[in-house]
């Protein structure tokens, strides 16, 4: 079975994906990687202080490391970070270390203003003692065994500064009115969500993610990189059967380059195909985390109809998310239309946890979708994510890219039961979750019965793969819905059992696509899990 956890990959009632651009198969992971990897370099960045230091100063250039290292043979998983400060008349070397999680302890080597010589080479030789690489050939870190590991993130870029502070400046300038907002209210709830940090910081801390080590808004594409590196790497050791000790050190690097916070119990060896893409999927969360924090840091021009009154935050937060969503009347035809389709093909009472569907249209997805106007074949289905990926989602759309996969392969997973997409489903901690009804132009369908994880596409002269499962919703029920002049087949039945699929390794069918254009999104539904 596929892992519950699903998130920005684009699984059954998997997620959405990173906002990467498409690479070929042949290679793709390598040049995804070296894309992240580059993504961060010649920016100039303004280091800041930690957080448990009470030394009074700031961080010298970028004399600024967060270490890391992990060994699950002996139980370790510990972090140092070392500092270099300076102040008015004093420099001070500022180290904290202990268990990953944990606040640990710290110390200060204090120096004269006429020491500055002295306390840079004490920072070094820190460095050097901890990790085996010098200082100054950080840019080609090596690993060294029982040793720590430079853990990359990115502190606040000097011209994102500016511009923060500028906006800050606008928005607290008491002589300038703050404009009404133009959404609904049920609209403004749900950007809040979406963009909440507290909500981000909830699902990394679901992941196991040390947010002291992966802090928002620091989250390196490079660092992302390695991790996944460093799962290819377990992966292949996993295909050819190596034994637990190798598969143990393999681990150990990953929770290396990727800090995990677990207490003080022995960290897991990462030892099956399930677990590997379940941490894929994680860090592809963090990856659609920071396209969520890096789209609002893009400069807004004002509203000059407005005068002086400044766009209300919610409203440019939402114009951010280039999409329209348009909130449905509880009494439309559509809104029925869904909340039937949740309640036949949901698990429980979960028509009761609907609140809220918009009809969406994302930009420029349209004219990309209107590239299979000649399929007639067309189904309203279902997606779940994670919350936390949602806004990511909403501006890139669904992505198949380049170590996502599943049962039948890479490409984006649909299903035809709300309750199979709601098991790929993070919800923020008050219950409330996010899924979607794409409509999917199925075209000439390829039937399987049981898993085939090398499909990156469709049989020659076929447009979907259909992973039947035991049961469907009955299609004695369904309705056509008219979207865009398109015939759109929307199941409203309960499911029931189908004898020429008994046999199949799937209980319920998943819907599979392997061209990101055959997917449009329709629909978007809040729900209450709990």
């Amino acid at each position: 079975m596929p892992p519950k956890k699903r998130a920005a990959s684009t699984k059954a009632g998997g997620k959405g994906a990173k906002a990467v651009k498409k690479e070929p198969d042949d290679g793709g992971l390598k040049a995804a990687v070296e894309k992240l990897k580059t993504a961060d370099k010649g920016k100039k960045v303004t280091h800041t202080k930690d957080s448990l230091c009470s030394w009074p100063g700031t961080v010298v250039d970028d004399y600024d490391c967060m270490l890391n290292q992990t060994n699950i043979g002996h139980n370790n998983n510990k972090f140092y970070l070392i500092q270099l400060l300076e102040s008015y008349s004093e420099y001070a070397v500022f180290t904290r270390w202990g268990r990953v999680g944990e606040t640990g302890m710290n110390a200060t080597q204090e120096f004269t203003k006429a020491d500055e010589e002295s306390a840079i080479k004490y920072f070094c030789k820190k460095f050097n003692d901890k990790t085996k690489n010098k200082w100054e050939n950080r840019a080609n870190f090596e690993p060294k065994a029982g040793k720590y590991t430079l853990i990359e993130v990115e502190d606040a870029d000097e011209e994102e500064l500016q511009e923060t502070s500028d906006k800050l400046a606008e928005v607290d300038d008491s002589t300038k009115a703050v404009q009404p907002s133009k959404l609904d209210k049920a609209t403004q709830e749900f950007v809040k969500l979406v963009f909440n940090e507290d909500m981000f910081k909830e699902q990394m801390t679901k992941f196991e993610i040390d947010v002291k080590k992966m802090p928002l808004g620091k989250l390196s594409k490079a660092q992302l990189a390695k991790g996944f590196e460093a799962l290819e790497e377990l992966e292949d050791a996993i295909q050819k059967k190596a034994k637990k000790p190798k598969l143990s050190d393999l681990s150990s690097k990953f929770y290396t380059i990727i800090p995990h916070s677990f207490g003080r119990k022995i960290p897991p060896v990462i030892d099956d195909a399930e677990k590997i893409q379940a941490k894929k999927d994680m860090l592809l969360v963090l990856g659609d985390i920071e396209i969520a924090l890096g789209m609002q840091k893009e400069k807004k021009k004002k509203d000059a109809a407005a005068g002086d009154a400044v766009p209300h935050p919610l409203d440019v937060k939402y114009e951010l998310l280039k999409c329209e969503l348009d909130l449905l009347d509880p009494s439309s035809k559509e809104f029925k239309i869904v909340k039937t389709y949740v309640a036949n093909t949901g698990s429980g009472n979960m028509d009761k946890k609907l609140l809220h569907v918009w009809k969406m249209d994302r930009e420029d997805e349209g004219a990309r979708f209107a590239e299979h106007k000649d399929i007639t074949n067309r189904r309203l289905l279902w997606h779940g994510t994670n919350v936390a990926v949602v806004a990511a989602i909403l501006k890139t759309g669904l992505r198949i890219m380049p170590h996502s996969g599943g049962r039948v392969g890479r490409g984006i997973y649909l299903a035809s039961e709300q309750s199979k997409s709601a098991g790929y489903v993070g919800s923020a901690n008050d219950g409330r979750a996010v899924m979607f009804l794409n409509e999917a132009a199925l075209g000439k369908e390829h039937i399987i019965k049981a898993n085939d994880c090398s499909l990156k596409e469709a049989p020659n002269g076929c447009d979907c793969v259909i992973a039947k499962g035991n049961q469907e919703p009955d299609p004695k029920k369904e309705t056509i819905l008219k979207l865009d002049g398109k015939d759109v087949v929307v199941p409203q039945g309960k499911p029931v059992q189908q004898p020429k699929y008994s046999s199949s390794h799937f209980y319920q069918s998943e819907y599979l696509v392997y061209k990101e254009s055959q997917n449009r999104m329709r629909y978007l539904c809040l729900f209450k899990f709990f």
